[in-house]
């Protein structure tokens, strides 16, 4: 069995699966999930970053200033993981934490100049990487995919 198709054979996803489809489709959109975690993360390993920590700067870039428990609802997280996290790129100098000039005992976080800078640098080998993984999939099949993705995630997000 080749490491390829080994994840796939034990959670008995990919061709002739006999799984019912949505349990087939959960498993398979996992597997995908996780290897494209391990493989952003390998990127961002020698600079000392997580793919999870890359996803909390582009909510924060995205919302200008949000609170940490905006950004955790944003990524799906809880606040104790999210504030770990900000405490890292903190450290980083990529995030700083402020408190609400409306209410002190709210905190809440902003992208630093050097987290912009950091990222031009970065950006365009990224997103050749990205672009590389989806390779095989036509323009039509990867805006198909987004569709129906966006659609499982509106569901999560209304249950």
């Amino acid at each position: 069995m080749s490491p390829r198709n080994k994840t796939g054979d034990l959670l008995g996803i990919g061709a002739g699966s006999r799984l019912e489809p949505s349990i087939r489709a959960f498993r398979t959109a996992l597997t995908l999930a996780q290897k494209l975690r391990y493989a952003m993360d390998d990127r961002l390993r020698a600079d000392g970053l997580t793919t999870q920590q890359a996803a909390l700067i582009t909510v924060v870039s995205a919302m200008g200033k949000p609170s940490l428990a905006e950004a955790a609802a944003a990524l799906g997280s809880t606040h104790q993981n999210v504030a770990q996290i900000v405490a890292a790129l903190v450290r980083k100098e990529l995030l700083q934490v402020e408190a609400d000039p409306a209410d002190k005992r709210r905190k809440l976080l902003s992208a630093t100049n050097r987290n912009e800078g950091y990222w031009k640098e970065r950006d365009e080998g990224d997103h050749a990487a990205v672009a590389g993984w989806f390779g095989d999939l036509s323009p039509a099949e990867l805006k198909t995919f987004c569709e129906l993705s966006d659609r499982v995630i509106a569901r999560l997000d209304d249950a």
